[in-house]
């Protein structure tokens, strides 16, 4: 068990080497959910010899209860709903449309601050290596998942390096096909796995992204501790 990983970069090497079948393949790229799945997804682009990016997805939540999700949107204008959820509580559709306006802007700023003007990748006939530091519950790569299929990918692959066993169940249902370096039982939380667990830095995304784009290594910070 390589638990704990000592941070998420190291976590992407370990994650790369689950995932070196796909290097026969062409047209693979990796997207990763931003902001803690960048460095994972970066390690693993450079393994893979891919393009990198980032798939932002927002959760719409229910007006009176926003922990409970009645959609997502996300990257290049797509929006999921959960027309069920919407159906019980008797959402009204203007009150979905308030929400998915407001989500929308958020999810506008934050592309904008990791991406600039610079537009997602081509997605449609490709292999779409979809990346986070950790599966808890799989909302939200389920979420990224279902939103990615408007993209009409050949493949979809939800990758992490530590995976509860209830979200990988959900994820291979919905993807097509599911990968992990761990998954621990009791899964606790996704930061109990990580020995640096701190929080990724806009600046930190902005500058992974930029040197991937260029085919450049970014040095890693030095960790007062060893593995």
């Amino acid at each position: 068990m390589p638990l704990p990983f000592m941070d998420r970069r190291s976590a992407g090497r370990e994650l790369a080497l689950k995932l070196q079948h796909l290097t026969s393949r062409h047209e693979v790229v990796v997207l990763a959910l931003p902001r803690g799945g960048v460095p994972v997804a970066y390690e693993v682009a450079r393994a893979l010899h891919a393009p990198l990016d980032v798939f932002v997805v927002r959760k719409l939540g229910v007006p009176a209860h926003p922990e409970l999700a009645m959609g997502a949107v996300a990257s290049g204008g797509v929006r999921v709903l959960n027309e069920d959820t919407i159906r019980a509580l008797h959402i009204p559709e203007h009150s979905v449309d308030v929400v998915t306006e407001r989500e929308r802007r958020e999810l506008a700023r934050r592309e904008r601050a990791y991406r600039g003007n610079r537009p997602l990748p081509q997605l449609q006939g490709a292999t779409v290596v979809l990346v986070d530091d950790g599966v808890a519950t799989g909302s939200s790569m389920l979420a990224a998942v279902q939103a990615l299929r408007a993209f009409k990918p050949a493949a979809i692959v939800a990758a992490a390096p530590v995976m509860a066993v209830e979200a990988a169940t959900m994820l291979h249902r919905a993807a097509d096909s599911c990968v992990w370096v761990a998954m621990p039982t009791p899964f606790f939380g996704v930061g109990a796995w990580y020995r640096d667990f701190e929080q990724t830095s806009d600046a930190e995304v902005r500058e992974l992204l930029s040197a991937a784009a260029r085919g450049q290594a970014v040095p890693e910070a030095r960790h007062a501790f060893a593995r």
